[in-house]
């Protein structure tokens, strides 16, 4: 990890557990400083410490609601002081299959402020700053289910297909700024959000299954390569959804 061009902080959006956690004691192991935000104080305070003790970094613990309508200026308010020259926005799983009309009031809503909202406002203001100062990093983590419309994902994937296009065109917009951009594309992956939907592959299926520190290694090595990195293989599958008829392209997702 080249901490002129990357550090001396990085920013984590969704950095408690799984491929944000990876992405933190990699970075950590390198000497960069952390910010770790995601909902739940217990497991940023319970890897803050291990990183802390393991490494020397520095790691400030950011307990936060991405979907919150102030996040920007809680983030702001936490990270004033210091130079943040890697962004990471990991947030925004899915954890449900339920048909778009059936699910919860709110619950899109939702879905958009941590998929679009929240990585478009973070990049903003984080990118600014690395622009100016002609050096950084953004990775935005998106999904294999970007590539076409996903039934029972409706929203899910129309907002992973933003995430997408973000970052290919974020790649474009701020390389001749020396910023590097990736859109680091997973498909499945042994995460514990994973875990929560109940969700078991079918070995017969042939479907490998990604190791979340594995994903995260991938990352670091392509940023400022291409501008999008699909894990598994997925590249030319990609391309090859791209280029089917629509039906097709949703069963093959499905």
């Amino acid at each position: 990890m080249d901490l002129s061009q990357y550090g001396p902080w990085a920013f984590i959006a969704g950095g408690s557990e799984g491929v944000g956690a990876s992405f933190a004691r990699l970075l950590a192991a390198s000497g960069v400083n952390l910010v770790i935000a995601a909902r739940k104080p217990e497991p940023i305070a319970a890897l803050a410490a291990g990183l802390r003790g393991e490494f020397g970094v520095e790691v400030r613990e950011l307990a936060i609601n991405l979907c919150a309508p102030d996040m920007l200026e809680q983030v702001q308010q936490a990270t004033h002081d210091i130079e943040i020259g890697m962004l990471i926005c990991n947030a925004g799983a899915e954890n449900s299959l339920t048909p778009f009309l059936e699910r919860k009031p709110g619950r899109a809503e939702m879905l958009i402020a941590l998929n679009v909202t929240a990585p478009t406002q973070l990049t903003y203001h984080f990118g600014t700053g690395m622009r100016e100062r002609g050096r950084g990093g953004i990775i935005i983590v998106g999904s294999n289910s970007c590539h076409t419309g996903a039934p029972r994902q409706v929203v899910y994937s129309a907002a992973k297909a933003y995430q997408f296009n973000f970052a290919e065109g974020l790649w474009a917009e701020l390389r001749p700024h020396n910023v590097h951009v990736l859109g680091l594309i997973l498909g499945l992956t042994n995460t514990p959000n994973l875990a929560r939907t109940g969700y078991k592959p079918d070995p017969a299926a042939g479907l490998i299954m990604a190791e979340p520190k594995d994903v995260a290694q991938q990352g670091l090595d392509q940023l400022g390569h291409e501008p999008i990195h699909c894990i598994g293989g997925w590249t030319d599958r990609w391309r090859q959804l791209r280029g089917l008829p629509r039906g097709e392209a949703m069963a093959m997702i499905g």
